[in-house]
């Protein structure tokens, strides 16, 4: 239970240093030459919707409970607190890219993935568009929008932990990438260096 409890206030934790540092224009792990790789090109007009009716809820909730003032304060602070989450969830889709580094490429998802790869463990990197993932043993799928641009295939399986700190090896690795091609080639290129 400890574990589920402070995999939830890190996870919460991460989302409101997301917002400090998308306002500061800033982006997470981004150090000593790495390069930054977006993936949520286009979601951003989804968390918009999402967060307009979110406000619209919040004033239809204001004016049904306008004669509870204690019910009242609970669901405004609760609507304000959602609001909050849709930002911090674009904002750490925005300030935690993909980071391909000397020796690895780390790979995210907002604030729920952080997963680094050696390079030396990859043993094939290829543009591959999928609009579907099955769950299988041994890999981990993750899409922006149900679409993955990118498969990493390992020569040797790399652990990854949940939110919560569960580990499990993975062995193949697809991601979404917004310039997909771009990805491949300067991690091929990197292979080849290494």
């Amino acid at each position: 239970m400890r574990r589920v409890v402070t995999g939830i206030v890190r996870h919460e934790a991460r989302l409101l240093a997301g917002i400090g540092l998308w306002v500061a224009g800033r982006t997470h792990g981004l150090g000593g030459g790495g390069r930054a790789f977006g993936y949520a090109r286009g979601q951003g007009a989804v968390l918009a919707g999402f967060g307009f009716v979110c406000v619209v809820e919040t004033v239809a909730m204001a004016v049904l409970l306008r004669s509870w003032p204690v019910a009242h304060t609970v669901v405004l602070v609760l609507d304000v607190y959602t609001l909050v989450f849709v930002v911090g969830l674009y904002a750490a889709w925005q300030v935690r890219p993909h980071v391909l580094d000397a020796g690895t490429l780390r790979i995210r998802g907002g604030t729920h993935v952080d997963l680094r790869v050696p390079l030396a463990r990859i043993a094939a990197v290829r543009r591959e568009t999928r609009h579907t993932h099955e769950r299988a043993d041994g890999e981990l799928n993750l899409p922006v929008g149900s679409l993955t641009t990118v498969t990493l295939v390992l020569a040797e399986p790399v652990v990854y932990a949940g939110p919560l700190g569960r580990g499990r090896p993975v062995g193949l690795v697809r991601l979404h990438a917004d310039a997909p091609d771009d990805l491949v080639r300067e991690v091929a290129a990197a292979l080849t260096r290494a």
